[in-house]
């Protein structure tokens, strides 16, 4: 454990003397985003575009996350334990990718439709059965949506042999 808290103060602290625009706390064995490190990182929050969090083992992430990190454009959580994202992710203005691949969604986080620069979705391998079909296809810069390995129900399915204005990549059985 000691390591991992090592591990985390020092690529948090190469963010901060770097000037870094991205912070990677992938494989750091975390349960929740550490409180202490927005009070570290609150002189170049605003300067932070990307963050990788995957790999861990959180089942959460707090709304101060969405209100600190507010120039966000890439977010990697995949490989955690996510069931659900906080309202507040909806309010991401500058997002344009998020991963949150081999999780544990069984719904499909539908805040993400209200965030009109979103251009990438990654939602592989969970265990969603349906999809807010219209939201999806009404965001104006969605190009791609990757739903492969979850278990879609057979009306979704059907209804994504329709043309939608972005790619899907789907499991073919």
């Amino acid at each position: 454990m000691a390591e991992a808290v090592a591990n985390v103060a020092r690529r948090i602290n190469a963010t901060v003397e770097e000037g870094k625009d991205s912070l990677d706390l992938s494989n750091c064995q975390l349960i929740s985003f550490p409180d202490g490190v927005f009070k570290v990182l609150r002189t170049v929050s605003e300067n932070i575009r990307i963050v990788t969090l995957a790999d861990n083992k959180m089942k959460a992430i707090s709304s101060k996350f969405f209100s600190t990190f507010t120039q966000l454009r890439e977010l990697d959580l995949q490989g955690n334990i996510f069931t659900k994202l906080p309202d507040e992710v909806g309010e991401v203005e500058h997002l344009t990718s998020i991963n949150l691949a081999n999780n544990s969604f069984s719904i499909f986080p539908e805040k993400l439709t209200e965030i009109a620069t979103l251009e990438r979705i990654d939602l592989e391998g969970n265990s969603i059965t349906e999809l807010p079909l219209e939201k999806l296809s009404a965001m104006p810069a969605l190009k791609w949506l990757n739903i492969k390995s979850n278990p879609l129900s057979s009306s979704i399915q059907s209804a994504l042999q329709s043309p939608y204005n972005f790619e899907i990549l789907l499991t073919t059985e």
